[in-house]
């Protein structure tokens, strides 16, 4: 098909650049760090620091010696500035955008700069790389004769300060996509940046049912969601009956795990149809990180040369008061580090709040473990999310089900010890509901066989009892995160967390009456 030929020869053009990035990386990340540098010496903040030429930061250990890591709160009052139209304060000019964190809920909004070099080199840069790098792997790939389901936030953008408008990351990048994407994109723009998320749900579901959709893009727990409400619309069984044309469904936002079985489910192998494939993502909105490079692997390929310089804290630095950050040539295979980024839209040795996991040197590629504040370790489990996902995965596939939220944290004791773990445990709809004691302990032995912090600390119910679960129905999750005001595509749920009230408010909205459009 032209129109198809014509895609693959322009978006293949962006493959000889990919690899070089991907097998230089020290060349890559170089050119990125000089540019951010002279950046950085034209702003508010590059001066409060001391730095008024790029040449005061040419060396690594300088810009380490200069400028210090920070956290939202420490780099807000500069965001805030910037917002309210100062110019060149944390990027040079003004910053017209400023971005949700779409990270997981909490009560504490944070608002992060986007600038139109972010967009260019950065968001839109690497969608065009992702399905290069697809397009290259899988050449027989129909994508662009179809539409592209893109399941964003529920946020339109809203005027904040002078000049500045903020919302959803998806609000942002939906309202400046390049013509090529916004001619092939679905739903349309009024639907896409509706506020209101169930009634999004079902208008995006009415108006893509009609659409023949070649690739799905979005959060799984969402998109799940999603696909659910267009199989009630059309009356078919699976996702083939009413898209045989789709080929690949990108994902991100939380692990994939738990949530395998549920696409297979709906998308599965049938004759005629292009045999489906799933890719992840790592975009933030503080930046395009990574993706799955390699659909025959399960890890994530950094990007070098898009306006981000990496760095990477050891989890034995974590709590110090001045932590040391490592540079991509220094981390090792197998250990876990927190995120540390600079970036072309004025974030300074930012932690971006994440763990990751190096699993390659070259090309450099992570796997996404979690979050700093979403692990468990009560009296030294250290269980990290992946492991969670990666048992609920086994445990739910073993006994005939489908996961669709989770929640685990602390039992305390009278005199607020930790003795245990307690889980809050959602499936989808129409799936079995386990017993929870049965679920409970098949967890347990699943996650003794994945860490063995967490197994001796479950020896002899010394240090930690039998995981205490309870099985919710179907909509607690989102009636929860209603709410919180955080009901929408762009927001997750934390996995794991300390805050014991969390689980106890999820457990007190399974006892209200749940909305039937859940």
């Amino acid at each position: 098909m032209p129109a198809n030929r014509i895609f693959h020869r322009l978006i293949g053009a962006r493959m000889p650049h990919i690899l070089w990035a991907q097998s230089r990386p020290a060349d890559a990340q170089r050119g990125v760090y000089l540019g951010l540098m002279h950046g950085l010496a034209s702003t508010a903040y590059g001066h409060a620091l001391g730095i008024r030429a790029s040449s005061d930061v040419a060396r690594r250990k300088d810009f380490v010696r200069k400028v210090p890591l920070v956290t939202y709160d420490d780099i807000k009052p500069w965001i805030l500035r910037a917002r309210d139209g100062e110019r060149n304060v944390l990027w040079p000019g003004v910053t017209k955008w400023f971005a949700q964190s779409s990270g997981t809920t909490s009560d504490h909004h944070k608002w992060l700069p986007v600038t139109t070099d972010a967009l260019h080199q950065g968001h839109y840069k690497g969608g065009k790389d992702v399905l290069a790098q697809f397009c290259h792997q899988v050449p027989q790939a129909q994508l662009y004769q179809g539409k592209h389901l893109i399941l964003g936030g529920s946020s339109a953008l809203v005027k904040e300060g002078q000049s500045a408008l903020k919302g959803d990351l998806s609000a942002i990048i939906v309202r400046h996509l390049p013509p090529w994407c916004e001619a092939r994109r679905t739903p349309n723009r009024d639907i896409a940046l509706m506020t209101d998320w169930e009634r999004k749900v079902d208008a995006v579901a009415e108006a893509t049912a009609k659409e023949d959709v070649r690739i799905l893009a979005g959060v799984p727990s969402w998109m799940s969601l999603v696909s659910q409400r267009v199989l009630e619309v059309t009356g078919a069984s699976n996702l083939r009956d009413v898209w045989p044309n789709l080929w690949l469904y990108m994902h991100g936002g939380v692990g994939f795990a738990p949530y395998r079985d549920t696409f297979h489910n709906l998308i599965p192998d049938v004759p005629g149809c292009p045999p489906m494939h799933y890719l992840e993502t790592y975009n933030a909105s503080e930046g395009f990180f990574a993706y799955q490079e390699d659909l025959a692997r399960d890890d994530m390929a950094l990007l070098m040369d898009h306006g981000i310089y990496y760095e990477f804290v050891p989890l034995s630095e974590l709590g110090k008061e001045s932590p040391e950050a490592l540079e991509f040539r220094e981390v090792e295979e197998g250990q876990t580090y927190a995120l540390v980024i600079s970036t072309n839209a004025g974030l300074w040795r930012y932690l971006v709040g994440d763990l990751v996991t190096i699993t390659s040197k070259i090309p450099l590629r992570i796997q996404v473990a979690g979050r700093i504040t979403s692990h468990l370790n009560l009296v030294g489990e250290e269980v990290m999310q992946h492991q969670t996902d990666r048992a609920l995965a086994t445990v739910c596939r073993a006994m005939g089900t489908e996961l669709y939220n989770y929640m685990a944290g602390p039992v305390l004791d009278d005199f607020g010890k930790p003795v245990g773990h307690q889980w809050v445990v959602e499936f989808q709809p129409g799936r079995m509901q386990p017993p929870s004691a049965s679920l409970a302990q098949r967890i347990d032995a699943e996650l003794q066989s994945l860490n063995g912090d967490y197994k001796a600390k479950r020896t002899g119910d010394l240090a930690l009892g039998m995981p205490e679960l309870t099985v919710v129905p179907v909509g607690t999750f989102d009636a929860w995160l209603r709410q919180k005001d955080r009901l929408g595509g762009q927001h997750k749920v934390p996995r794991l967390t300390h805050d014991e009230a969390s689980i106890v408010a999820v457990k007190e909205a399974s006892k209200q009456e749940l909305s039937p459009t859940c």
